[in-house]
This record gives C-alpha cells, sequence and structure tokens, in this order.
C-alpha cells in the first residue's frame, strides 16, 4: 500500500504541495518484469520516454553532485567568468577508475553565485570545454535547501545529534524539506537534459541528492542508476525520529545500487528498510539485495580511498613547495602528533586536546617532549554549536600551552586556518603518528594520505631517511569510516579520554619494528585500495545489479548477526596443568600434536616468527626420546621450515598435511592423493569475486590450496560471507577432487584426503609400527581443521590405544570434538612449559634410557 507520506513528496515534486482530499491516484502494482515498476502519477508517469533513440553508441555515465568538480572565478576585469578543474575533487578524481571510453558528464552546482543574465553563457561554456551542467538554484532554496535541511537536519542528525534543544537548531521544519525537495527536482531536470536513459548510468552523490532517484525513476524506469552515501547513515533508532523517514528510503530504493563506506553504514540502513518498510534483505553469491517491488536493489559496501596518483606527484614537490627542513628544524628533539581536521562538532579536536593533556600529566617524560600539531580547516556549517566548540577548543589549547609549555615549547600548535596539500604534507612527513578523534565521521582519508606519504615515492632514498619515514602509527576513533580498514591502528573511544591518552602514548613508544609492521599493512591496503579501486568496483556492481533488471531474482539465503547460541558439552572443561603433567610424567611414548596460528602464536600478532621462549620449549620437548613433536598447521611448508629451523628433531606437517617430514634434516614427503591443480581455475575467480566484495578480505595462495581471509573484515559481514562461499565453491566444486572447509575466519580449498585428522593417525600408526605405541597423545587446536585431528585422535585411542592417557585440547570455550579447552595461547605455552619443565626433571630425559629407541 502506498504511504500518505510518499503521494506527498510526489505532490512536492511536482510543484504541488499538499491538498489534502486529492482523489483519483492510482494504487501501485507490483509488475511481473523486474525492472519495471507502476506508474506513480497517471499525467506525467510517460512524460518522458524511456525509448528515445540514443545518439551515442558507447556507455555515458552522469554523475551528479551538490557541487562540480571545477573551480570558477571573476576574471580580472569583471567581465565573465575563467574555469579550472578542481584536482582534489573526489568526482574527478574518481575517472581513473572508470573505462577509458566511457564519456562522463556531471551535474552540480557551482560554488559561486552567477547573475541569471550569464547562466545561459556560463552553462555553454561548461558543457563544451568540461561537459558539465550546472544547476543554478535560486538564492532562497540555497539557503533552505544545503543551509537549512542539509546542514542543520540531516548532516546532525546521521551523525548522530538528536535536536533535544530548540536553542541549538536542527528541529524538523517543513519548509526546509520542501526547499530539499524542489533542489532535487531542479537537479533532476538538468539530468533530463542531457541523458540517454536507455544507453546512459547516472551515479548519484551523497545525502543533499537522496530524494533524486524518485524523480529520475518516475520518468526512466528502466534507468541505470547508482547511489553512494558519503556521509554516515545512523541507527534506525536515531533514524526513525526523522518525520521525513519513510520518504527518504523510499527514494533511496529507486536507485538500482546503494553504496556505503562500512558495513555498519549499510547495516544500519537495512535495519530502517526492514523496520520502516517490512524490507528483508537477502545474500548470493557474496552480494546484499533488496526485494523492492519487483526489482532489486543491491547494497554496495566499499570505502573511498585517496588518489595515488596525484598524492605522489605532490610528495615529490613538497620539499620544493614547503621547505620540511624548516619545520623538521622547529620541531627538533620533539615527538609530534598531528591532527588534520575540518573544523566542525564531530571531529572531536577538543576531545583529542583533553586527550594531549592527560598524556602530559600520566607521562610527565613527555613534557618537553611531545608536541600536538592540530590543523583545523575552516568550518563549512555555522551555528551556535560550532561556536561553543571553538571557544572550548581555544581555551583547551591555552590552558595546555600555559600549564606545561615553556621557554621554546608548546606543548600545542594550533593552526587555524586553510592549508595546502603541500603543506599538510609537510607536517604529515615530521610527524610521528596522526591522532583522529572524531566522534562520528563518514570516511575521513587523513590516515591514507600519512601512510601514502610516510611510504615516499623515491627509490633512490637514503637508508636512513627511508626507515625513519616508514612507519605510520594510527590513533584513530572507533566512530569514523576508515577505522576498520587500518587494522593495524589503535583504535581508540575518543569519549574516554584516559584511553586515547594511552594509545597515544603507546603509539609513540611501540618498538620500531613493529612499526614497520603496521605501516607495511596499511600501506599495501592504501596503495591497492585507491579512489581508481572504488569507483571501478562500483561500477561494476552498477553493471551487475542493472543486468538483473529484465528478470526476477529470488534469493533464498539470508544473512544473520547477533545472537547465536553455543552448546557445549557437558564433559567439556579447562584442561588441569597438575593432571596433564602427571600423565605425562607416567608415560613411556608420547605424542604431542600443536597447531600453530592460534594455538602457539597469537591470531592477532603482526609479527607471526615464534619468539625464544616457544622454540627452547619445542627443543625441549623433542630433545626427550620418548617424546615424537609435530607442529600441525595450515601454513606452508616454506614459512613453517624457516621458523622452525632452530628445532632439529621437531616433525611439521604443512598445509594441513600436504607436505610432512619428521625432522629438520628429513626430505618433505608429498601426502596428498591428486596432483592435479586444474580446479584453481575454478576457484579462484569465485574467491576474487568475494574478495572485492568484502573489504578486509584476501586469498592466500599455498602450493596445495587456495585461503580465503576475512579476519580483517568486518566480524558480521566476513563471517556471513564465509558462509555464502562456502556454499558457491561446494556448488561449482562438486565434481573436483578437493575439499571446501570454513576455520576460523578462512575458507579453504585443499585437494581429498588431506586434513589434520590423517596426519594424527599417521603419527599414531607409524609410532605403533616402530614398537613405540603411544600411550600419552596431546593435541591442540582453535580451529574447525583441528576438529578432524580431535576426531581422529579419538578414533585412534578407542580401537588401539585404550590405555593411553588422551588429552584433545581447544583453544577458546567453544563448541568442539576436543574434551579440554584453555583460554588462550598465553595457557597453551604455559602448559608446554609445564611439560617442558617437567621434562628436565624426568629421569627418562637422559639419552639411551630403555625407552629410547
Amino acid at each position: 500500500m502506498m504511504s500518505r507520506s510518499y503521494t506527498n513528496l510526489l505532490d512536492l515534486a511536482s510543484g504541488n504541495f499538499p491538498v489534502m482530499g486529492r482523489v483519483g491516484r492510482r494504487m501501485p502494482r507490483v509488475m511481473t518484469v523486474p525492472g519495471n515498476i507502476a506508474e506513480l502519477d497517471d499525467d506525467q508517469a510517460n512524460s518522458v520516454s524511456s525509448d528515445v533513440p540514443s545518439s551515442i553508441a558507447q556507455d555515458r555515465i552522469i554523475i551528479v553532485a551538490n557541487q562540480l568538480p571545477v573551480k570558477a572565478k571573476r576574471r580580472p576585469d569583471n567581465k565573465g567568468w575563467s574555469f579550472s578543474w578542481d584536482e582534489d575533487s573526489l568526482l574527478l578524481q574518481l575517472k581513473d577508475g572508470l573505462p577509458d571510453d566511457m564519456e562522463v558528464i556531471y551535474v552540480g552546482c557551482l560554488k559561486v553565485d552567477v547573475d541569471l543574465k550569464e547562466q545561459d553563457d556560463v552553462s555553454n561554456t561548461l558543457l563544451e570545454r568540461f561537459k558539465c551542467v550546472p544547476a543554478f538554484l535560486p538564492p532562497d532554496i540555497v539557503s533552505r535547501f544545503y543551509h537549512g535541511f542539509c546542514k542543520q537536519q540531516l548532516w546532525p542528525l546521521f551523525h548522530y545529534m538528536l535536536p533535544f534543544s530548540a536553542d541549538h537548531g536542527g528541529r524538523f521544519d517543513r519548509s526546509l524539506w520542501e526547499a530539499y525537495v524542489a533542489a532535487n527536482r531542479i537537479f533532476s531536470h538538468k539530468v533530463i537534459e542531457v541523458i540517454n536513459p536507455e544507453d546512459d548510468y547516472v551515479w548519484i552523490h551523497d545525502y543533499h541528492l537522496m530524494v533524486l532517484p524518485t524523480f529520475l525513476r518516475r520518468m526512466f524506469n528502466r534507468l541505470r542508476m547508482g547511489f553512494f552515501l558519503h556521509s554516515p547513515f545512523p541507527s534506525s533508532e536515531i533514524y526513525r525520529t526523522l518525520p521525513v523517514r519513510e520518504e527518504i528510503l523510499k527514494a533511496l530504493l529507486n536507485a538500482d545500487l546503494i553504496g556505503f563506506h562500512t558495513f555498519d553504514y549499510a547495516r544500519h540502513f537495512l535495519s530502517c528498510c526492514s523496520r520502516m518498510l517490512g524490507l528483508e534483505y537477502q545474500s548470493k553469491r557474496g552480494y546484499i539485495g533488496l526485494e523492492y517491488y519487483g526489482r532489486t536493489v543491491g547494497i554496495k559496501i566499499m570505502p573511498v580511498g585517496i588518489h595515488m596518483g596525484q598524492l605522489e606527484s605532490v610528495l615529490r614537490l613538497a620539499d620544493k613547495e614547503w621547505r620540511v627542513g624548516e619545520l623538521k628544524q622547529q620541531f627538533e628533539g620533539k615527538t609530534v602528533f598531528l591532527g588534520v581536521d575540518d573544523m566542525d562538532i564531530f571531529k572531536g579536536i577538543n576531545l583529542k586536546m583533553l586527550a594531549m593533556e592527560q598524556l602530559l600529566k600520566q607521562h610527565p617524560k613527555w613534557q618537553g617532549r611531545a608536541v600536538l600539531v592540530q590543523i583545523a580547516n575552516p568550518p563549512r556549517g555555522r551555528g551556535k554549536d560550532l561556536e561553543e566548540i571553538q571557544a572550548e577548543i581555544r581555551t583547551t589549547c591555552k590552558r595546555i600551552n600555559e600549564q606545561y609549555g615553556g621557554p621554546g615549547y608548546e606543548p600545542v600548535v594550533f593552526i587555524e586556518r586553510a592549508v595546502s596539500i603541500s603543506e599538510r604534507i609537510a607536517f604529515y612527513t615530521i610527524a610521528e603518528c596522526v591522532v583522529v578523534t572524531a566522534v562520528r565521521d563518514g570516511m575521513n582519508l587523513t590516515p591514507y594520505e600519512y601512510v601514502v606519504c610516510r611510504q615516499g615515492v623515491s627509490e633512490s632514498e637514503s637508508v636512513s631517511d627511508s626507515s625513519s619515514s616508514k612507519k605510520s602509527m594510527l590513533v584513530v576513533s572507533e566512530f569514523i569510516g576508515c577505522s576498520p580498514s587500518l587494522s593495524g591502528a589503535i583504535r581508540v573511544n575518543p569519549w574516554n579520554v584516559e584511553a586515547t591518552a594511552e594509545a597515544m602514548n603507546e603509539a609513540i613508544s611501540m618498538a620500531d619494528p613493529e612499526k614497520h609492521l603496521r605501516h607495511e599493512k596499511h600501506y599495501k591496503y592504501v596503495s591497492t585500495h585507491d579512489v581508481a579501486y572504488w569507483s571501478r568496483s562500483f561500477m561494476q556492481d552498477m553493471e551487475r545489479t542493472c543486468k538483473d533488471h529484465f528478470r526476477r531474482m529470488c534469493w533464498g539465503i539470508g544473512l544473520s548477526f547477533g545472537f547465536r547460541v553455543v552448546a557445549l558439552d557437558p564433559n567439556f572443561r579447562k584442561l588441569s596443568i597438575d593432571n596433564i603433567v602427571s600423565a605425562y610424567e607416567r608415560a613411556k611414548h608420547r605424542a604431542i600434536m600443536l597447531d600453530y596460528d592460534g594455538t602457539v602464536m597469537p591470531q592477532t600478532s603482526m609479527n607471526k616468527t615464534p619468539g625464544p621462549e616457544v622454540i627452547s620449549i619445542l627443543n625441549t620437548l623433542c630433545g626427550d626420546p620418548k617424546n615424537v613433536v609435530f607442529i600441525v598447521s595450515g601454513r606452508g611448508r616454506e614459512s613453517l621450515g624457516k621458523w622452525f629451523s632452530p628445532c632439529e628433531k621437531l616433525g611439521i606437517a604443512a598445509e594441513h598435511g600436504y607436505f610432512f617430514r619428521w625432522a629438520r634434516d628429513q626430505e618433505w614427503e608429498m601426502c596428498g592423493q591428486s596432483t592435479d591443480f586444474g580446479w584453481i581455475q575454478i576457484a579462484e575467480p569465485v574467491m576474487k569475486l568475494y574478495t572485492e566484495a568484502t573489504d578486509g578480505s584476501f586469498i592466500e595462495t599455498k602450493e596445495s590450496a587456495l585461503v580465503w581471509h576475512h579476519q580483517d573484515a568486518d566480524p558480521g559481514f566476513g563471517s556471513s560471507q564465509a558462509k555464502e562461499m562456502l556454499e558457491h565453491l561446494e556448488s561449482v566444486l562438486a565434481n573436483e577432487p578437493v575439499a571446501v572447509k570454513r576455520g576460523q575466519h578462512i575458507v579453504e580449498v585443499k585437494p581429498q584426503g588431506v586434513s589434520k585428522g590423517l596426519v594424527a593417525e599417521k603419527i599414531l600408526s607409524s609410532m605403533t609400527g616402530d614398537g613405540r605405541q603411544a600411550d600419552f597423545v596431546l593435541c591442540i587446536g582453535d580451529d574447525r581443521s583441528d576438529e578432524d585431528m580431535f576426531e581422529g585422535i579419538r578414533a585412534m585411542a578407542r580401537n588401539r590405544h585404550s590405555n593411553a592417557a588422551v588429552f584433545a585440547c581447544t583453544v577458546g570455550q567453544k563448541p568442539s570434538k576436543a574434551k579440554y579447552y584453555l583460554d588462550d595461547t598465553v595457557e597453551v605455552v604455559m602448559m608446554l612449559k609445564a611439560l617442558a619443565d617437567s621434562t628436565d626433571e624426568s629421569p627418562g630425559a637422559q639419552v639411551g634410557t630403555e625407552d629410547s629407541p
């Protein structure tokens, strides 16, 4: 049923503001052909035909945004205008990701007021020279549309600020909403002037134009149209307070693809659609979609990136345009924190300064040494809230400098002006850490810029310069869009000033090797996920989504987040170190099988190389002739062989046992039943599809297997994508000699007949064949692949080792075939150390005892 609020929106769109009692409007009908929606107005539905022959054979894209990527200024003689591209504009930069032969047309406003008499000339000039179509909004609409509804109502609400007090503005004003609709209608007319509806794509940007899809869809029901929201989308509890909430949701759903920076924002939008419109989102082959009146609306999750080429070009000129040397001299001997933010109420600049004050108070060693350089770009909004924040920031800055400053030392350097990109780069060059404490932000590319600047572009850098710059410590708010993609950053709740101060201290106190590792991880992500990657990915998804215009798609696999039930076996209990040591000391022949990642080495560790303590423990255990000790891991043999080269007698089963050796000096055996790897040509494209659609995921190529990792993706989204991928791969590889398994943050495709369970069986059978039947079996792992090992040793114990002490132990309390658990890797190492200590004290540990082979 059509809601009254929706018909009101159409009334507004037609210039007919609400008139009660209007009759004769036809109810919408659900069409049987997807892509065709009901005519919403009898008199206007066919006012512009969607069957107009195209005058251009190739695809074009019309990019619509509030502002054109063009700079305009009056000529010195005051006669006419001069125009140039705005190289910093995201709309201009995204062209790099579009096909070379795709024509791009821009529709939007200029940043200047153009006299009515000049508008035709300006329009012709911009269209001919820049392929730009300016939308000239009347001054009264500009004020109420942009400064009114956009900045006073949508912007605060989308950043989680409710208008509790009328004194601070933001209360809903229907006249501002009417201006917003009127402005969107003007934009639609400008698009209609240049569109070829059967050939063109339309890509609409940001919250200023959220009802534009409705105007365009009413005219062209098969138009290929996408929308990307560059701001946060609030939770349904916040969004539902907006009086025109349904109108905006329904207008957005008239696009074919709706894009968001993060899974959180998309999830909030989907929740709103569910709660307010009764629509449920579904997933198919890794893509999220909403069925809406016979059309499938795609949901895209992909954060925007930076323009690598532009930034590297400025980097090459930075030393010439800005004297970096002077900054280094100015802050010589100081550790510099840097903040680069727009001056608005959501950037948390005041919280950052309070954290700096707390740092100097809690860690006096930084007094006289640590400096916070805060660059505050001029505000784009206005209002009482902003004035209060500005006053607080200045007061806090003054207080810190008076309390902790001294001759030649100013703990807070506050730069309250516009800063050029080359000047910004100069500050990035000398900053040890960038701090972003926004309480809510759509994306924020400052950390990305900093990472690239610290990497540098010249391969001829001196070693000292290179090693000092290739560290990019980041303290970032968990409430900003770029936070999920920066897995090596220190994430903070900016409202917790004490925790932020400790994070800042940790960032500058961290050892250089760790800083380098984090930087390398950041740079690899930022450099490969640039603005071209983002726009190319969005365009590909829009093409894919629009292919389904003429076919009805029914997706049956849903996503499920949040609540889950954990069922534990009644006999599942924590492993007692005393009990296992006692059983260990009584045993004559022992088999010890250890997983590596998540068992001996924490999953979160940046450096996966085993430490001296682990190597020492393993050498002690391997030195006892009663013991057969194996690392059984999914990792490749090259890395495992390198890491455990100090362990002469340690056995290694790599890639789940496909490669196997009993000791360091022995040759690797191949245990797989098949050497045919033609299945990779089938599995790899599927994995690439999910990798592109799941931010933070990546593919690991092994000698015998392909592994898709999603530990750095959003937990809920990564898990749901892994589940979907598993079914997808099982389907396409059904006739191939492979097994598809899901593990801890992974999905793996490997040859059949290879599993950790078979490794355990081989080890125990071999010991029995040598006359050393194990009467003590310890097996520890944290992953689903380790469940095969647990099942294998339990079966062996039941069949041939009935008197053996069997300890199958998982890491963490979760459903498992293991009987025991330890909480984390720390407890695992502690338990192994207890066994090693017992080995040292055991008389049987001496070489040449009766139990030795």
